[in-house]
Parts: structure tokens; C-alpha cells; sequence
């Protein structure tokens, strides 16, 4: 999930799956096979997403003179959605690699995030781009979960004496995609190897139509999901097939019931806008189908196009068409009584407290091939792909690591006191509520404007943002271009990391 600091925040994951690609060596297990693709992300662990903190999506830009990069078409709201800082793009490998021992040392474990990521989906949609593969045969499903218990035991004696988790995800990918019995193997194995009772914290997992089955769901809510978060993207059948995403209506609604009927505390639902033929009048439709569920939280996220994507190789550009979308959108869940805690994250008053995560101060512990993990001064994860067959390689090499593999971090970022303070100003910036200047005070010991005003008086100056004596904050307007301001407040080394990443 995810996209704040000194504030709540989630882990936030994008809308973003690709296009039809090859299952790969493996027949997918029968009950697998359905008519509606599996659902995309996980976490937020840095803004205000649902949780996917498992990989990002593209972001291009080119380096500017004073130091920040900017998109080509500097104009475009949609210069890229930055649900964490810094990319994933800009991590590299790790010479030499450390010991995760060294990595944590020092690190305040007494309130972690601890983050799954299952990389498996029945098929991708038009619009993904995360790490996953499809059609995994029951065999490849085994060997993750023998890895994952490899690497959650080296990671747990890394992280020293009674480490302590406040809240939790589960996300991919489609966390179930697993079977109702691997499912209950991987709460096994993360709770007895971690020294974690689920039941206890925030637990939220990811879902999709066609995998939000009974049995599956059952043991979601056993072993104490506090919340469920299914993409459905559009209710009209013939938007879903626009976006190469061919799910029935009546699938969605079953699925939506079954959720419903479990209890769970919340319901989040994923929409898109900026679909291929979508017009206001359709949109309403889906997000009137949405709220007739009363979900507790409502996502609704702008299609993007991007490189190595299915939608992305159509080359269109729906600037114009997505922020009238998002308009109207942000217009009708407010007037349906939610409100707005950034560009896409909506939620019902009085909800939403438990799975609230702040990670601009609390470690995050990732496992899994396409996890990150965040201390104060390393994020590190292993490597990243969207491509089918890059991304069939790493979780193929990933099943066969031995344990002492896991106990190091193999790529990544550092961040010095200039990258802390901006990661803070974005991820605060991009959420309704703003930055407060005491926060970022005692945290730095400095003022925000101190050492950012120049960048903030750019788009104080186009009316997208007002700063008061308590708090610097997004207007309304501001925070429709919010895939803009983030995305330009980029340091130039972020940057050229970024530029110099070969897709794949």
C-alpha cells in the first residue's frame, strides 16, 4: 500500500498491474483459474495507500538547474505517484553488503511494521506494474513459503532482543492467491518465528474478486484481519475490459458479500478513473456501487501509462479526462459524508484508526523477494522488475537462497540528513492534513522553510499550497496536483539514480 510525517500514514500501494503475460514453466492449479484477474497491492508504509510496499511504479524525469527534477511535460498533474521516498528505482546494490545485524543495531525496535509480500496474481491487468508473477504452480508456492521461513528466522535474530510489532500487512501481488491451508502456513510461520500475535495488532491484507473466496476469508479473519482491501476498479464490465482487467460485475458483488459477511473492521475499496471511455456519468455509477457497501475506506486512483505495462504501450495521454475524473470523484465522496486525507485516500469519519502506521519514525520490517525494510539510515530490499521474466528470475533465485543469505541487505539507499528531512516534507506534504512546522522542528531542529522555501514558494505561488504559522498544507487544488508536487521535490541524486535505472 501507502503514501506524511509526524502523521499517520499507510502503507500505500498503487494501482498498478501490467498486461497479459507469460504464466511461465508450471500449469496454474485448477481452482485457480477464474474469469476475473487478481487484484494488485499491499501496503502503505509511507502515505496513504493501501499497503504495497513491495515495489513502485515508474517515475521519469529530467534533471533542472536548481537541483530538482522535473517531468518532461511540466504541465501534466500526473508526473507519477510517489507512495514512498525514495524510489525504488534508486536503490542500488550494496558493496559490501551488511550484516542486517549491523543494519538494526542501535535501531528503536519497540514499534516495527512488519510487512509480507506474497508476489503471485492469476493474471495482471493493463495497468499493473508491480513485482509478481502469475499462474505460480502449487510447487513454486511451497518453495516461497519455505523461504520466507528461511529468511523471517535469520531476519528475527537480526533484529536482536524482543523486537515489537504494532501493526502489520499482508501484500503482493495477491496475498490470496495462496490456498486457505498456505494461508494459514504463512500466519503460522510469521507469527511463531517473528514472536508476533496477529490477533493483537492492526493486521490489513490485500484481496482480490476472484480470490476473496469463503474458506480463504475465514482464515483472514481467524487469525485477526482487522482489514481487507479489494481493487475492483471500475463496477462496469466494460471499463474492466478496457483496462485488460475481464471481471464480471456479479463477481465483484459476491466477493464484496463474502468480505462483508466475515465482520471485518474495515472494507477498502480500489477504483480507477482515466479509463478508456470512461465519462462522468460512469464513474458516478461505479463509485454509487461502491458506497452502496458503505466501505469504510474508498482508494480511488488516476490510470497511469507506463513503460513494460499494456495499457503503457498505447502511448495516450488523458490528462484533461483523469482530473475532471478525480473532480468528480473527491465531490462525491464528500458529499456522501467521507473525508478526504489525500489526492486518494477517502475514509469515513471515526474510521481508519487501526491500521495507521507513522513511518517517518518506526522501523518497518519486510519480508519476502519484494519487500523493502526502512531503518533510520538504509532502505534495502533485494532487486526489482516489472517484466515477466525478470521478475520469474529473482523469485526463482529467492526460493533457493539458504538461510545466511537472508542475513544481509543486498540493495538499497542511505539517507543522509538532507534525504530524512525531504522524505519527511513530501510524505508529510502529500497528505490533506500537511506538514506541522513544531514536528518537523523537533525532529530536525530546524524550520521547513529554513530549508525548503524556495522549493515551496514555486507552488505557493500557483496557488497549490498556503503556509500558516502551525502548518504547511496543500490547497484543494494542490492536492489534485499532488502527483506533481511530490515527484518535484525530488533531490537531484534521488534523480539520476532514478534516470539511470534500466527498466526491466
Amino acid at each position: 500500500m501507502s503514501d506524511t510525517g509526524g502523521t499517520a500514514v499507510r502503507t500505500e500501494s498503487d494501482v498498478k498491474r501490467s498486461g497479459a503475460v507469460d504464466i511461465g514453466v508450471g500449469a496454474p492449479r485448477p481452482e485457480r483459474v477464474h474469469s476475473v484477474p487478481a487484484r494488485h497491492e499491499a501496503p502503505r508504509a509511507n502515505g496513504d495507500s493501501p499497503h504495497d510496499e513491495a515495489d513502485g511504479d515508474g517515475l521519469y524525469h529530467e534533471a533542472g538547474d536548481d537541483g530538482l527534477y522535473h517531468e518532461a511535460d511540466g504541465d501534466s498533474p500526473y508526473q507519477g505517484y510517489v507512495y514512498a521516498y525514495p524510489h525504488k528505482t534508486a536503490y542500488r546494490e550494496l558493496d559490501p553488503r551488511p550484516l542486517l545485524r549491523d543494519v538494526w543495531a542501535g535501531e528503536r525496535t519497540d514499534a516495527l511494521f512488519l510487512y509480507v509480500h506474497i508476489p503471485f496474481c492469476e493474471m495482471r491487468c493493463g495497468f499493473c506494474n508491480l513485482f509478481t508473477r502469475t499462474g505460480a504452480p502449487e510447487e513454486l508456492t511451497t518453495a516461497y513459503l519455505d523461504a520466507l521461513e528461511r529468511q523471517a528466522g535469520a531476519v528475527r535474530d537480526a533484529l536482536g532482543e524482543a523486537p515489537r510489532f504494532v501493526t502489520s500487512a499482508i501484500g503482493g501481488g495477491t496475498p490470496t492467491y495462496l490456498s486457505a491451508g498456505e494461508l494459514t502456513r504463512l500466519f503460522d510461520l510469521t507469527e511463531q518465528i517473528m514472536g508476533v500475535d496477529l490477533r493483537t495488532i492492526p493486521l490489513s491484507v490485500e484481496t482480490s474478486p476472484a480470490t476473496a473466496t469463503p474458506d480463504r476469508l475465514a482464515v483472514l479473519a481467524e487469525r485477526g484481519t482487522t482489514r481487507v482491501s479489494i481493487g475492483v476498479q471500475s463496477f462496469i464490465d466494460a471499463e474492466a475490459r478496457s483496462a485488460v482487467r475481464p471481471q464480471r460485475r456479479a463477481e465483484v458483488e459476491t466477493a464484496l458479500g463474502a468480505i462483508r459477511a466475515q465482520g471485518f473492521e474495515t472494507l477498502n475499496i480500489d477504483l480507477i478513473y482515466g479509463i478508456d471511455g470512461q465519462t462522468p456519468v460512469s464513474w458516478r455509477h461505479s463509485l454509487d456501487a461502491a458506497l452502496a457497501w458503505r466501505p469504510e475506506e474508498l482508494y480511488l486512483y488516476p490510470l497511469y501509462v507506463r513503460p513494460l505495462t499494456g495499457l503503457g504501450r498505447q502511448g495516450r495521454a488523458w490528462d484533461d479526462q483523469r482530473l475532471e475524473l478525480y473532480r468528480v470523484g473527491r465531490d462525491h465522496l464528500l458529499a456522501a459524508g467521507y473525508e478526504q486525507v489525500s489526492m486518494r485516500m477517502f475514509r469515513l469519519p471515526g474510521c481508519g484508526g487501526s491500521t495507521e502506521y507513522c513511518c517517518q519514525t518506526d522501523g518497518m520490517v519486510g519480508l519476502g523477494c519484494g519487500a523493502r525494510s526502512y531503518t533510520g539510515d538504509l532502505h534495502y530490499s533485494y532487486e526489482y522488475a516489472v517484466g515477466a521474466r525478470h521478475v520469474r528470475a529473482i523469485i526463482d533465485e529467492y526460493v533457493r537462497l539458504p538461510r545466511e543469505e537472508f542475513a544481509v541487505a543486498n540493495v538499497g539507499f542511505r539517507l543522509d540528513d538532507e534525504e530524512r528531512r525531504r522524505r519527511h516534507l513530501i510524505q508529510s506534504l502529500l497528505q490533506a492534513e500537511g506538514l506541522s512546522r513544531a514536528d518537523y522542528g523537533n525532529r530536525f531542529g530546524t524550520d521547513v522553510l529554513a530549508d525548503f522555501g524556495d522549493e515551496l514558494a514555486r507552488f505557493a505561488g500557483r496557488g497549490w499550497m498556503e503556509v500558516g504559522d502551525q502548518a504547511v498544507r496543500l490547497t484543494a487544488e494542490g492536492l489534485a496536483y499532488s502527483d506533481a508536487v511530490g515527484p518535484a521535490l525530488f533531490s537531484r541524486r534521488v534523480g539520476t539514480l532514478m534516470d539511470g535505472y534500466e527498466e526491466r
